[in-house]
């Protein structure tokens, strides 16, 4: 499936930091789906996040596939640990987008635990030891 999305003027650009753990786990998921593109539904708010390699781009549901924000331009390599922030810019397209980022982190951040816990295995996984020929 192929969405199309349209990306209007710019109207500001801004560096940021994200925190470490919405990071890490946006990349972690965006690596297990099959898809060029993570769509995380952040249904608090009525926005959907599109995470993909280059940035993560926010659309509202009634913005009819206008993009309002992207974070982009991530650096992780400048990070001393996994623990740290990483730097971003926020790319804004809309004039609400400032009322927005007050919410939108920890939202987004909520959405990707959701959508972590519902891709766990059901059951626990265990290890079972080979047995060697001798073994019988």
């Amino acid at each position: 499936m192929q969405e199309s999305f349209y990306r209007p003027p710019e109207v500001g650009r801004e560096p940021r930091r994200l925190p470490a753990e919405t990071y890490n786990l946006a990349l972690l998921l965006w690596r297990r789906c099959q898809a060029d593109g993570l769509f995380v539904p952040i249904r608090s708010m009525q926005y959907l996040a599109i995470i993909d390699r280059q940035e993560t781009i926010f659309v509202h549901r009634e913005g009819r596939r206008m993009i309002e924000l992207a974070w982009q331009s991530f650096h992780p390599e400048v990070r001393q640990s996994l623990a740290d922030p990483v730097p971003y810019e926020l790319v804004t397209y809309a004039g609400a987008a400032p009322d927005v980022m007050q919410r939108l982190p920890m939202e987004l951040l909520r959405a990707l635990r959701s959508l972590a816990q519902k891709s766990r295995p059901a059951a626990p996984t265990q290890v079972v030891p080979l047995r060697r020929p001798s073994d019988h």
